[in-house]
């Protein structure tokens, strides 16, 4: 029986999704403190905001290097041990990033960290996604994935707060919270019972698992690039553009991003919840279609009024979309491979999307930094719906079951007996 039914077995599954949420609110919180502080420290270290970006760019770009090591691990060994060791890691590394004496260091910590944060999203969503029972797995989806606006929306807060009077880097110092977390994960989540059903048994039976999904892999890594590009292209900067533009002070900046980040999690759970009902693919081509029109409001707003609408409505759609993605990558997946090739095809895809920060920051140099967002978001919203579209579907699928439905059309049902 599977375990992603109303079963026994699925009782445990808020524990697990708890603790991946936190989790990847931990992660997203950490990462986004250099997001809103870029100025800052930018200006401590004698940098310029494009070559602090770089900082933004190396976390991303060595975010496949943890997906790479602790998605085997997970596939090989259980999901909750990696999950574990890689809270304790990235704690470690965002203290030190709060003590670093210069830029070179800061550069090598921010790197170290994307090999902590690439590897928790991929452990973490195979373990709550296979417990999550098959009627909640939407919605849950669509939570567990919002973690990383709630951790957007906890730096808000901490910038807020702390900033003001004592700089950046007590703020990273907050950043050893996700290791208490760890202590949680070993006593209250239990391990995935589809992943000791379906466990690899040799590293070459997992390897031979891997290679002979590798279409599915690269169509995986081009659908993350583009969601990825739609996410750090419409929030990594746009705590800088909002004082370039509006010369906002930091309170102000923090409130704003804050509230599009309120939008940012009831998108992704509604979105997420929708799914179920009409699709994973269809409810993510509506989010970023909708998203397209909200480009003008939330780049060119007439007013400080309409600017915070801009903000909430564009989060709303981009999580929107998000919000289906664990969900719908980790269906695609075999159950011998959940653990690495969903997450290791994401922080691919946030590799070749590494770049979104540095570019609008370099084109905003010779634009302005509404043009070249506004660019950006219609650019990656247009590419993202016709790469989704385009893909497979496997909604519902039960995780343990021995065997996938082919992918459907986007107006067909799974070919296989769903339990519910």
């Amino acid at each position: 029986m599977s375990s992603n039914s109303d079963s026994p077995p699925a009782r445990d599954h808020r524990a697990a999704v708890f603790a991946t949420f936190l989790g990847w609110t931990l992660d997203a919180f950490d990462f986004f403190l250099v997001v809103f502080a870029l100025t800052a420290i930018a200006k401590d270290f004698g940098r310029t905001d494009a070559e602090l970006a770089l900082s933004l760019t190396l976390t991303l770009a060595f975010r496949p290097v943890g997906a790479f090591i602790f998605g085997l691990m997970a596939d090989r060994y259980g999901r909750r041990i990696p999950l574990m060791i890689d809270l304790v890691f990235f704690s470690v590394v965002e203290v030190l990033s709060g003590l670093a004496p210069n830029f070179a260091t800061f550069l090598v910590l921010r790197a170290l960290f994307g090999i902590g944060m690439g590897g928790e999203w991929g452990v973490g969503a195979s373990l709550a996604m296979e417990k999550a029972p098959t009627r909640l797995r939407g919605v849950l989806s669509g939570l567990l994935q919002e973690g990383y606006a709630a951790g957007y929306l906890l730096a808000a807060v901490c910038f807020f707060f702390v900033f003001p009077r004592w700089g950046w880097r007590p703020m990273f110092f907050v950043g050893g919270l996700p290791a208490l977390l760890a202590v949680f994960v070993r006593f209250r989540v239990k391990e995935s019972e589809v992943w000791e059903r379906t466990r690899q048994t040799s590293w070459s039976g997992l390897g031979r698992a891997i290679t002979s999904n590798w279409k599915l892999f690269l169509y995986l890594v081009l659908l993350m690039s583009m969601m990825n590009f739609v996410s750090h292209g419409t929030q990594d900067m746009y705590p800088t553009f909002l004082p370039r533009a509006w010369h906002m002070s930091p309170q102000q900046r923090a409130l704003v991003t804050g509230f599009s980040m309120v939008g940012a999690i009831i998108g992704g759970v509604a979105f997420g919840m929708w799914s179920d009902r009409i699709g994973r693919r269809r409810a993510i081509v509506i989010a970023l279609v909708a998203a397209l029109f909200v480009i003008p409001l939330w780049a060119f707003a007439p007013s400080a009024a309409l600017l915070w609408v801009g903000a909430f409505l564009m989060q709303f759609m981009v999580q929107g979309a998000w919000g289906v993605i664990p969900a719908h990558i980790t269906e695609l997946s075999p159950d011998t491979v959940r653990g690495f090739l969903p997450g290791f095809a994401y922080q691919c895809g946030v590799l070749v999307a590494s770049t979104a920060a540095y570019i609008e920051a370099v084109f905003a140099a010779r634009a302005s930094y509404a043009v070249s967002m506004a660019l950006t978001a219609l650019t990656v919203f247009v590419l993202g719906a016709i790469v989704t579209a385009a893909g497979p579907e496997r909604k519902g699928v039960t995780f343990g079951a021995g065997a996938q439905p082919a992918p459907d059309s986007m107006d067909s049902e799974p070919t296989l007996p769903i339990k519910r």
